[in-house]
């Protein structure tokens, strides 16, 4: 428990103090946010608003994983490490992506279509040395490893896998529309995860129950992964700090990819492949309202929303921007608790408590 509380204090520590430096840094060197030209008129005010801030996060809950091993647990684990370099991966993806946008002057960075294959090949990396070298398990789970337990194999695992971390940092980054909306948003899912991954450390050590064994090469994967959600929670925290309306500094790419990221990855290597479309609801959601409103539009040639991702068709009804970010997050603290939930439930009724 202390390993954990350093792990987030010094991510939030690293995260809120050190932003304020890096957007005088951005500002100094005109790296701001380019404003999409089709979307709500509300947002023109954004434009310029030092961008990359995501590169913080990514660096404080590194720094966050590392000093929760200064105490008492030191144990580094693959799984957490793979985590990691995932975030890491995807982090710099976003990272040139923001930076060609802010070059280009445009809210456009990458060729969609290079953009997306450089995420398959970072998923399908992160899938195969999560079978080969972390030692996942190739089951279906969904609170645990044997539930539903069915076994696909290497190859549709690792398939598997891939579409999950594509379709989760992809969610991420399509919510990220407004100022703490995905920050925010994603601290409730990281602080489920670790509740849940330091549940899953505490049932492991005890000799009567295996039923949430976390595989791996090392005697605690559940709880290094567990310091890497509180690394993740205290670094979106802190750069929510500085990032909530009117936001001094906007995530970009390089935040939302990483953080969507490494969601699924702890979310696979904790076993909760499915119990990820719950916790992560409002992502879900997001996702969702553009699938249909492309589809829609391309079948029928009628928008169902106003616009897409689903929190800019509220605004454009008249909802101000703060009513439906504090909303979303109601949304997404509902989600993660349902999760953690449905979590406990499954643990009480296995007797692991």
């Amino acid at each position: 428990m202390l390993s954990l509380m350093e792990a987030g204090s010094a991510a939030l520590f690293l995260s809120i103090v050190f932003t304020p430096a890096l957007i005088r840094f951005l500002r100094r060197r005109d790296i701001g946010q380019q404003i999409r030209l089709d979307g709500p008129a509300s947002h023109v005010v954004k434009q310029g608003t030092p961008t990359l801030g995501g590169a913080l996060i990514v660096v404080a809950a590194i720094f966050g994983y590392l000093i929760g091993h200064v105490g008492g647990y030191r144990t580094f684990t693959r799984s957490g490490e793979l985590v990691l370099a995932l975030v890491v991966a995807c982090g710099l993806l976003g990272f040139v992506d923001d930076l060609v946008g802010v070059r280009n002057s445009r809210n456009l960075g990458l060729n969609k279509r290079a953009k997306f294959a450089v995420q398959v090949l970072i998923a399908v990396g992160f899938a195969l040395a999560a079978w080969k070298w972390a030692g996942a398990t190739t089951t279906l789970s969904f609170t645990r490893y044997n539930f539903p337990g069915w076994h696909m194999g290497p190859v549709l695992w690792v398939i598997f896998a891939t579409f999950v971390v594509v379709a989760t940092s992809n969610a991420v980054n399509l919510t990220d529309g407004l100022d703490g909306l995905a920050a925010g948003s994603s601290t409730f899912c990281f602080s489920v995860l670790a509740v849940i991954g330091y549940w899953e450390f505490r049932q492991f050590s005890s000799p009567t129950h295996n039923y949430y064994i976390v595989p791996g090469h090392s005697p605690f994967p559940a709880l290094d992964l567990a310091l890497v959600s509180v690394g993740l929670v205290g670094a979106c925290l802190g750069f929510l700090w500085w990032n909530a309306a009117p936001a001094k500094i906007i995530m970009g790419d390089t935040g939302s990819l990483s953080i969507g990221a490494g969601l699924a990855g702890l979310c696979l290597l904790l076993n909760l492949d499915l119990l990820l479309v719950v916790i992560g609801g409002l992502f879900v959601i997001e996702t969702l309202s553009v699938i249909a409103q492309v589809v829609s539009f391309r079948v029928f040639h009628r928008r169902v929303l106003r616009m897409a991702p689903l929190h800019h068709h509220f605004e454009l009804l008249g909802w101000p921007e703060t009513t439906v970010l504090i909303r979303f997050w109601i949304l997404a603290g509902l989600f993660a608790a349902l999760g953690i939930g449905i979590f406990y439930g499954d643990f009480v009724k296995v007797g692991a408590f």
